[in-house]
């Protein structure tokens, strides 16, 4: 199944862990450490939606103080990654975090196509999302493969897959990291 389907498809839940995921693996591009998003995975996982719009507030703030993005396609990544959080809906309807989801979903891969040295021979990040996946660079498919996993984890498992949807972030977020690391050491 498509991403694009397995959005289309997804609860309430399942479409927030997705935006915050996607999220959750940018942080290294805000300045944020491990921790940045913590409370919002942790409303998830108690479904309290009052607590949600709380710890997205204390995010903004903890993540808005950081220094501003480099030049060049690292910059443009840090900007795609500001505007997944100030996206990001203060209530968790399911119309509001499925836009949110989905805009999440093209910008993490946007994110991860501009920072993969090699280049991906695809028109747009969208058909990579529709499943035409042939040709892709190696960080753009670890992230096309990382949005599937977590939608198919909360889809088969409920709140009992977050936990794993985490991990994949959480790996997701030190790869970026290093990729992030690496460029600045280029550059720097």
């Amino acid at each position: 199944m498509s991403l694009v389907e397995l959005i289309a498809q997804a609860d309430e839940r399942g479409l927030t862990a997705s935006g915050l995921a996607c999220l959750d693996r940018c942080v290294p591009l805000l300045g944020g450490d491990d921790e940045s998003l913590r409370p919002l995975w942790a409303s998830l996982a108690e479904h309290d939606a009052g607590e949600w719009g709380v710890g997205l507030e204390q995010a903004r703030d903890k993540l808005a103080g950081q220094v501003g993005p480099p030049d060049g396609p690292q910059g443009e990544a840090a900007l795609l990654a500001r505007r997944m959080l100030a996206a990001a809906p203060a209530t968790r309807s399911v119309a509001e975090v499925r836009a949110w989801a989905d805009a999440c979903s093209v910008a993490a891969l946007q994110i991860h196509r501009l920072l993969d040295p090699l280049d991906d021979p695809a028109a747009s990040v969208e058909t990579r999302r529709e499943g035409r996946t042939g040709g892709m660079s190696p960080l753009v498919a670890a992230e096309l493969r990382r949005q599937v996993t977590i939608l198919e984890l909360l889809a088969s498992h409920g709140a009992g897959g977050l936990r794993r949807a985490l991990e994949v972030s959480t790996e997701g977020r030190r790869v970026l990291r290093a990729v992030v690391s690496r460029r600045s050491r280029r550059q720097g």
